[in-house]
């Protein structure tokens, strides 16, 4: 899975620096009988719900073209120090 993670990261970095947003941690897990994989981000001035909304939009397609993750799962965008 580090690999699958670490891919993802490489996938994703160079579109959301474009956005000055950072890629902070990314982990795949389950919870509550639920497999969540959980993008943390962070941008220099903090983020707002507008700007994660956008990196999701951005994230999800990359994601689902990746296609890495053979599990069903959630995915959860959020800001560092939300979780």
């Amino acid at each position: 899975m580090e690999n699958i993670l670490k891919q993802i990261k490489e996938a994703l970095e160079s579109p959301l620096l474009e956005h000055d947003i950072i890629i902070d941690d990314i982990t795949y897990g389950k919870e509550n009988n639920y497999n969540f994989l959980r993008i943390t981000l962070d941008k220099k001035n903090g983020l707002d719900l507008d700007t994660i909304v956008m990196a999701t939009n951005i994230i999800n397609p990359i994601i689902d073209e990746l296609d890495l993750i053979s599990d069903s799962y959630v995915l959860d965008v959020i800001s560092k120090g939300s979780e």
